[in-house]
């Protein structure tokens, strides 16, 4: 029996695929337990289109975070830090930081842990630091750390 996905099913297949399963599996575990459903012309039809939805959605995103990279490479946002000795600062920026200030001065809201800090910053100047938008798309943001 042909069925169709709704869910991952370990070992069977991934959410959307049409896979040939016996009859009694099909019926007893698959399609009665809300994994799966039998795959008739509307069935399929659906998937279809949902499929063509999903592409043209994912294509979006990516368009979208294209733009918000060319926003952010030619931007930069300023965070301001306690200071000490020889301008070394007190703890160090994190990305919560980050994307505090970008949120407040550019208006743009990050997910702090889409930030990327290679190495801490712990003293006064300007930094880049690596911004995951989309899984293939990585922005450059510059930071410059002030005295308070």
């Amino acid at each position: 029996m042909k069925v169709i996905l709704l869910q991952d099913v370990n070992k069977v297949g991934k959410k959307g695929e049409m896979i040939e399963a016996a009859d009694a599996y099909a019926r007893n575990v698959l399609i009665r337990k809300k994994l799966a459903v039998e795959a008739t012309g509307k069935a399929i039809n659906d998937l279809k289109l949902k499929k063509a939805n999903d592409e043209k959605v994912a294509e979006e995103n990516l368009e979208r975070a294209k733009e918000l990279k060319e926003k952010l490479e030619q931007s930069s946002v300023t965070v301001k830090a306690k200071t000490g000795e020889g301008d070394k600062l007190f703890g160090s920026i994190s990305g919560k930081e980050i994307a505090e200030a970008a949120k407040e001065q550019l208006g743009i809201e990050l997910d702090r842990r889409k930030i990327v800090v290679d190495n801490p910053i712990k003293t006064i100047g300007t930094m880049t630091v690596a911004v995951k938008l989309h899984p293939q798309v990585k922005a450059q943001l510059d930071v410059k750390v002030e005295k308070l």
